[in-house]
């Protein structure tokens, strides 16, 4: 993943940041954020060539997925966390 600057994202850098961010095990971070990925994959693109995605129906979609054993708490936060990072590092930024 890169943003419009050509920067990757270091992945191990930002489980790391989601962990100290949240407590959360790494495990439960790389799951959460392989189903984040995998909803962003099927979401449908605007004529922008921009994916808005909701995210009560992000947790939701996670939530439900039968491997998930985590609650929609620890859910929510790995996914602040991940946008915290993402924002800090100029990779995503929001829609007015």
């Amino acid at each position: 993943m890169s943003n419009d600057q050509g920067q990757q994202i270091n992945e191990q850098e930002l489980i790391a940041y989601i962990a100290s961010e949240t407590n959360a095990d790494v495990k439960s971070i790389e799951l959460v954020l392989k189903l984040e990925q995998k909803f962003i994959d099927n979401a449908q693109v605007d004529a922008k060539g921009e994916v808005e995605v909701d995210s009560d129906e992000l947790v939701d979609y996670i939530l439900k997925q039968q491997n998930v054993k985590l609650d929609e708490m620890t859910v929510e936060s790995i996914l602040e966390a991940e946008m915290e990072y993402l924002l800090d590092k100029g990779f995503v930024g929001y829609i007015d």
